[in-house]
């Protein structure tokens, strides 16, 4: 059980800090979630665990508080229609020849990047891309607010589970297979992974440091934990980041419907910046 104050303690301490909109009935999730860092922690309750949060040596624990909250499983290829989309209509529209808007350098962004599935399926796709393109240039950041998670995503371990949508040729190419302690577990390789630039961000925060615009950005399953007003923020800061032309990908269960944007929906949880 959580007490009253304590929630609503939590609640306003989550939205402050990443805009996530817990609302008035997540006691229960809110409760379990924490569960988990109580035994970590060893601390015998949620209101010991909201003390350390008052005080400065818990500055730290509010990302893993973040973490915990906004968790969500995960895998590689999860949700394959946008990355048949980049493959099959992203990627050949940004370096088409004719276009107005082609630049040198293809750029992505998987702007809340998790554990890492979401970017290096991306890397994998870029990559196989890149083997019929001679001398195509590539660049991809991945951003979280979560810093627990990003360490998770930079080792790039995950178990087979993780895996198991990744084709055999795709494994063998740009995975190691786990050995002794590691068995059961596959690491992205070296070559792959130093493709990815990883960095602490707040989606919300400070301004964006990035110099150059993005051709595409995946940003999936976060909206559903904002309010309105905070989706609306979100949107126009990501659109801002696009190309002309670019794109934006979301959740297959999230819509900008009812949202004030300037973006063109071309298929359902994917949006183009008007040319």
């Amino acid at each position: 059980m959580i007490r009253p104050e304590d929630y609503e303690f939590i609640r306003t301490l989550v939205y402050d800090y990443s805009r996530i909109n817990l609302g008035t009935d997540k006691q229960e999730l809110v409760a379990a979630r924490i569960a988990k860092r109580l035994r970590v922690l060893n601390l015998p309750s949620i209101t010991a665990y909201c003390e350390l949060l008052r005080h400065p040596q818990g500055e730290e624990e509010l990302s893993n508080l973040i973490d915990v909250i906004s968790t969500n499983h995960t895998f590689f290829f999860r949700e394959p229609a946008h990355f048949d989309f980049l493959e099959k209509q992203i990627v050949p529209e940004a370096t088409d020849e004719k276009s107005p808007h082609k630049r040198s350098t293809f750029r992505m962004w998987s702007a809340a990047s998790s554990s890492g599935e979401e970017v290096y399926t991306i890397a994998i796709v870029l990559a196989e891309l890149g083997l019929k393109r001679p001398g195509w240039a590539w660049q991809l950041e991945a951003t979280d607010i979560s810093t627990r998670i990003l360490k998770r995503a930079r080792e790039a371990i995950y178990p087979e589970e993780a895996v198991s949508k990744v084709r055999p040729e795709l494994i063998k190419k740009y995975f190691q297979k786990g050995l002794g302690p590691q068995e059961g577990n596959y690491r992205v390789k070296s070559e792959l992974g130093n493709r990815v630039t990883f960095r602490h961000l707040n989606l919300l925060g400070p301004p964006y440091p990035f110099t150059e615009p993005f051709h595409a950005i995946f940003c999936r399953n976060v909206m559903i934990y904002f309010d309105r007003p905070t989706q609306e923020e979100l949107v126009r800061r990501l659109a801002d980041r696009l190309v002309p032309g670019g794109y934006l990908l979301v959740g297959h269960s999230e819509s900008l419907t009812g949202i004030n944007h300037r973006l063109k929906m071309v298929k359902p949880a994917i949006y183009q910046l008007a040319r």
